[in-house]
């Protein structure tokens, strides 16, 4: 789900009008700086620490396993557990590196909030994060909130965060608590900044919500990836690897990453990448023919449902796909709506299995890499419908205002564990099962993983279970 800085600034200066008429927990002292501009900042005390309650020398940069749930279809996204506060509770998170701010509904109170599966974040004032904190800082400039004239001692730290899919999420910064079991056995609770968020643009109040916000795995400090690692908790790596049906894992810190077998191409470094997980440029063929288009920049994003490419390519897969199916005993089909593009056979289709064989890999040729091939099999871009039908994954991103951006959404990284190592500016890549969950205490070379010929097959199986869709992420 990418985040987007732009946001209408008198919408949100009424909001947060709104806002501090309606909290009582937390009044509102700032308005936004695109409303408003605030003066030069003075030295003040900073009414939450900073530094992460934890000591960092006992956990030692391990690395934290979750389990994941959700799907691609028919839940349409991938989310973890958290437990939050203290006394911690549970909160379902919505697994997203395509943004950096994590946020909660909040009751602060709530303008506009839906019916999550736990009850909304409650916070308190001591634990807001005040607006010349570092980390406030970097969440205001990121988002166009910020200017150089800074913001008044003490005053709360107010923010905007917008999603390519047109939501938004909108409330202040907090510091609080988060219940971590790390691989060495150890159990750390650091005070990590997350956003109480008490206005979300684009969720219906009355539909119920399968998660209670979002996690930002993003290459920003305001990440909770990047706080773990600026206390010394982690290493400045994430990964994940999406079931296929369902379920899956996520991992902070190196531990899991399997020693051979992956495929790893350096970080785009150009200022317009620089704030995504970008592998650069690609060269895309399908099959063993190129589309024909010119290299394609490319971002890796779990907050993703679906992959999208830009116009140009995504119209020369529509033609390369529809000259492979001529004369193969498959059609295209406007009667479901699951997604733009669908086929039916002579008969409905029970699984991806008895429609891939008559659809090409697609290959993408990561040109910033050593060999750094990702082979998308039919089924990393192809659904079967409820009805029967398959459905193409790879939607128009022009469409959805993403110009000439390339997403790789979750349908494309099924079965694929992902490693996005900032230590290291690299992704990796390693196709295997993703429905067990690793054993990340393995002292072995492999770190738990049985690694042969680019695949890998974690320890232990767990149980997993889905809810119900609500974000449209895009």
């Amino acid at each position: 789900m990418m985040a987007t800085s732009k946001h209408n600034s008198v919408l949100l200066a009424a909001v947060l009008i709104a806002a501090a008429v309606l909290f009582s927990a937390i009044p509102s002292t700032h308005a936004a700086a695109s409303a408003s501009t605030p003066k030069k900042p003075r030295l003040g005390v900073s009414t939450v620490p900073s530094q992460v309650a934890v000591d960092a020398a006992s956990v030692g940069f391990a690395s934290v396993v979750f389990p994941l749930y959700g799907d691609v279809y028919p839940h349409g996204l991938y989310y973890a557990s958290m437990s939050i506060g203290d006394p911690p509770k549970p909160y379902f998170l919505d697994v997203d590196t395509g943004s950096d701010l994590t946020w909660l509904q909040c009751d602060a109170p709530c303008v506009r909030c839906s019916k999550g599966p736990h009850p909304l974040y409650k916070p308190t004032k001591n634990k807001l994060v005040p607006c010349q904190d570092p980390l406030c800082e970097a969440v205001q400039r990121a988002t166009g909130m910020r200017d150089e004239n800074g913001c008044e001692p003490n005053q709360q730290c107010d923010y905007v965060v917008g999603y390519a899919d047109q939501g938004s999420s909108t409330g202040v910064l907090v510091r609080d608590g988060f219940t971590l079991r790390f691989s060495n056995g150890s159990l750390a609770r650091p005070r990590l900044s997350f956003g109480c968020g008490y206005d979300q643009q684009g969720i219906g109040p009355n539909a119920p919500a399968p998660t209670d916000g979002v996690l930002g795995l993003g290459r920003g400090k305001s990440s909770i990836l990047s706080q773990l690692s600026d206390a010394r908790l982690t290493r400045n790596v994430v990964g994940h690897c999406l079931g296929r049906h369902g379920g899956g894992y996520l991992f902070f810190g190196d531990g899991l990453v399997p020693g051979s077998g992956v495929t790893w191409s350096p970080m785009a470094r150009s200022t317009a990448l620089a704030k995504y997980y970008s592998p650069g440029q690609a060269s895309i063929y399908f099959g063993t023919k190129s589309l024909g288009v010119r290299q394609q920049q490319m971002v890796f994003d779990s907050g993703s449902s679906f992959t999208y490419f830009a116009l140009q390519p995504y119209q020369s897969l529509l033609n390369a796909i529809t000259k492979e199916l001529s004369g193969k005993p498959i059609k295209e089909t406007h009667e479901d709506r699951a997604l733009p593009v669908c086929w039916k056979g002579p008969k409905a289709f029970k699984s991806i299995f008895d429609v891939k064989t008559y659809f090409k890999s697609l290959v993408l040729n990561f040109v910033n890499g050593k060999k750094a091939f990702m082979e998308i099999p039919p089924e990393n871009y192809l659904i079967v419908t409820n009805h029967g039908n398959a459905c193409l994954g790879i939607l128009n991103g022009t469409e959805v205002g993403l110009k000439d951006l390339n997403l790789i959404g979750d349908i494309s990284m099924q079965d694929l564990m992902v490693v996005y190592n900032n230590e290291n500016q690299q992704i990796g890549w390693v196709r295997g099962s993703c429905d067990r969950l690793p054993n990340a205490d393995d002292d072995d070379d492999d770190n738990g993983f049985k690694s042969e010929g680019g695949h890998f097959e974690p320890q232990f199986l767990y149980q997993i279970s889905a809810l119900s869709l609500i974000f449209n992420n895009q």
